[in-house]
């Protein structure tokens, strides 16, 4: 049974940093993309960053270039998200996403598996 399993996400101050975890559990190894999504209250479900398992190429969304960091631990089977400068913006449910395609990374239809979700809160 396919799992992604988040963990990491808090309560923060403006300024500070996370990072997020995602261990996947029975992933096929047909799956060549891993991703972070997050989704705000009242808001769509956004992408943030994805990393490509072979190559290890990386996008981000533009609001968090230059502040957050994928990166993966194959021994681990674990995708990392660093999360620093924080602010109250990134403010969502962060979901843990994998795909068997190259499709537009950002759009959500494009994945096959997905998390539960670790709350991330930053305070002003």
């Amino acid at each position: 049974q396919v799992q992604l399993v988040e963990s990491g996400g808090g309560s923060v101050q403006a300024g500070g940093s996370l990072r997020l975890s995602c261990q996947a559990i029975g992933l096929p190894d047909s799956i060549i993309r891993i991703g972070w999504f997050r989704q705000a209250p009242g808001k769509e479900r956004e992408g943030v960053a994805i990393i490509y398992t072979v190559g290890r190429i990386t996008y981000y969304a533009d609001s968090v270039q230059g502040r957050f960091t994928i990166s993966q631990d194959n021994a681990k089977n674990t995708v990392y998200l660093q999360m620093n400068s924080l602010k109250p913006e990134d403010t969502a449910m962060y979901y843990c996403a994998a795909a068997f395609n190259r499709a537009y990374w950002k759009n959500r239809e494009n994945y096959n598996y997905w998390g539960q979700g670790t709350q991330v809160t930053v305070s002003s």
